[in-house]
């Protein structure tokens, strides 16, 4: 299966600012059954992943049904702009996590059908690596009637209101406050890979690195409002794997398939 590459701006009046998109998709004459919709946060790492070959490889072993993938390239606000919309940790980062919610939902998705020619799509999901995971995550939670799955990389769990030097609590981590808060389930699906050596920090000194803690948490607090495993959340820890797009890369064919397989 032959796929194509296009880079193009939008302007976004709410981020104000230009927003560069990668879109994927294969050919229109190999494209002969319901398409697919995958939102990808820091779409300018796409060399990086390679994702191309992964998806080559993919449909060309019949593993994959048909995806558009709009890779979304971030700006130069990316510490603002990915978050938890309405939630700034403790930094104030995150401050236009809200405005980059509203871009997914009132720019983006309605321009779909002028940019790529499509706007019907059997499964849509986002996804996104560190923080723009944390952000792909969120937006996913608030929008269970746009969103069906979210993966996460090495998602920014830890994203706390609170100075880990200024009484902070694991309560004050506020992606599972969210969970917590929220009082219907949403109907969506969920991806999540750490690494093991994401990172070295260990708050609670039990010999567990935070970015699994705070991920293994965040699927406690989704199972504690009816999530189940592994047919609503899957986890995937990868031995060995790091905080980069060499580990990402690596385990996006397993994403892929769990979220667009035949």
């Amino acid at each position: 299966m032959t796929i194509t590459e296009q880079e193009i701006n939008i302007t976004s009046a709410l981020l104000e600012r230009e927003v560069t998109l990668t879109i994927l998709k294969p050919e229109d004459s190999d494209i002969a059954e319901p398409l697919n919709l995958l939102l990808l946060n820091d779409g300018q790492e796409l060399e990086n992943l390679g994702l191309k070959t992964t998806l080559e490889t993919l449909y060309n072993t019949n593993r994959l049904k048909p995806v558009l993938i709009v890779a979304i390239h971030a700006g130069d606000s990316r510490l603002d702009e990915y978050g938890i919309a309405g939630k700034p940790d403790f930094k104030g980062r995150g401050a236009k996590a809200g405005l980059c919610t509203q871009f997914i939902k009132e720019e983006l998705l309605p321009q779909l059908q002028q940019l790529t020619g499509f706007n019907e799509f059997d499964t849509t999901a986002f996804a996104g690596f560190s923080l723009g995971g944390l952000s792909a995550f969120d937006i996913v939670w608030n929008n269970p009637v746009l969103f069906d799955k979210a993966g996460v990389f090495s998602g920014s769990f830890w994203w706390r209101g609170k100075d880990l030097a200024k009484g902070y609590t694991d309560a004050d981590r506020l992606m599972h406050q969210v969970i917590r808060e929220t009082k219907i389930k949403p109907a969506i699906n969920a991806w999540l890979q750490t690494g093991t050596k994401d990172e070295t920090s260990d708050r609670n000194k039990n010999g567990i690195i935070d970015a699994i803690d705070d991920t293994i948490d965040l699927i406690r607090e989704m199972e504690a409002k009816g999530f189940k495993r592994p047919e609503e959340i899957q986890y995937v820890e990868v031995v060995g794997g790091t905080h980069d797009t060499a580990t990402w890369g690596k385990a996006m064919a397993r994403f892929l398939v769990w979220a667009f397989g035949r």
